[in-house]
């Protein structure tokens, strides 16, 4: 239960986050707002680890594969593509379009075991879902 109420706060905060990075994009550029996104983001979880233990930052340095740490850039990415996508079709058509595309991609990694995840099995019901998403995008649309 507790990742269900997890993953709706994610989800909201992710459009709140959105909307606002749009309307900063607005007043500024789309990499200014960006990099404050990203800047925040850094001072905010600084801040939480003083107060959480301070587990090692060495730790990162043994991170395999080397790969998985570009989280940060992905994320400077995505922040912008938010921005551009919100901006562009307004953010119920943004957020529709970025989760299926979430749920498709992910299944797809979940399939295939890429990037270290355990490998499912394929489910049609799975497939089924994603169509249907795909369906809500086009209802929605029309």
């Amino acid at each position: 239960m507790w990742g269900i109420i997890v993953a709706l706060l994610s989800g909201a905060l992710m459009s709140l986050q959105g909307v606002f990075n749009t309307e900063v994009t607005k007043q500024t550029s789309e990499w200014v707002s960006a990099g404050w996104v990203q800047l925040t983001a850094f001072i905010t979880c600084a801040v939480i680890w003083m107060f959480t233990g301070r587990p090692s930052v060495t730790g990162l340095m043994s991170v395999t594969p080397k790969y998985m740490l570009i989280g940060g850039v992905l994320g400077a990415f995505i922040t912008f593509t938010v921005i551009k996508s919100m901006g562009s079709l307004g953010p119920a058509r943004a957020a529709l379009l970025i989760v299926v595309a979430q749920i498709i991609v992910a299944y797809g990694i979940e399939l295939f075991g890429l990037f270290g995840v355990e490998k499912a099995a394929f489910e049609w019901k799975k497939a089924i879902g994603a169509a249907v998403a795909i369906a809500g995008i086009i209802i929605f649309r029309y």
